[in-house]
């Protein structure tokens, strides 16, 4: 019974590294929470910079080395400017990737955003706008973590012109 219970481990020793060569790296759904820099410009004059934090879902395909993903999140942060306080920030994009080194890819993004601003006023004004940004992600046993860039352009008010820039750090798990 000894024998047959140290061929069983060992067996499975031996075929667990196999098992984690044939998983398809950045590829299924994963979750993840953000947490970076947001920096606000409302026109040439009134910006401000404040803590970005919020959560992210998405679903990754790896098609031979090139990645295709959909994603959506939900984020907000602590910028205040003048009595005009940042809301929640929507978004919902595509990214396309590609791995540059095992376990690290390189990727863009795109897609639609939409944020709502509120003052002591009114209830808030919500704008629609696009995103752009990159990145490089590195996943360890289901683990993902990515650093990124991201610029976000919102139609005009009046004269302001608001844009958003966000540095950011994304901390995950990949199903």
């Amino acid at each position: 019974m000894k024998k047959l219970i140290a061929s069983a481990l060992l067996l499975a020793s031996v075929s667990a590294p196999a098992f984690a060569q044939d998983a398809v790296p950045f590829s299924g759904p994963y979750i993840a929470g953000v947490v970076g820099l947001d920096h606000v410009d409302f026109d040439a004059d009134t910006h401000d910079s404040g803590l970005l934090y919020g959560g992210i879902v998405g679903y990754d395909v790896n098609v031979n080395g090139a990645v295709f993903g959909i994603e959506g999140e939900y984020a907000d942060s602590e910028v205040k400017k003048f009595g005009v306080r940042s809301d929640r920030d929507l978004y919902a994009g595509v990214r396309i990737g590609g791995e540059i080194v095992p376990n690290v890819m390189a990727y863009a993004k795109g897609g639609y955003t939409n944020a709502r601003f509120e003052d002591a006023a009114d209830d808030g004004i919500k704008l629609d706008g696009y995103r752009l940004g990159a990145g490089l992600e590195t996943t360890v046993q289901g683990f993902i973590a990515r650093a990124e860039y991201r610029y976000s352009r919102y139609e005009n008010v009046g004269s302001v012109n608001p844009e958003r820039h966000q540095a950011a750090l994304i901390l995950g798990y990949r199903f």
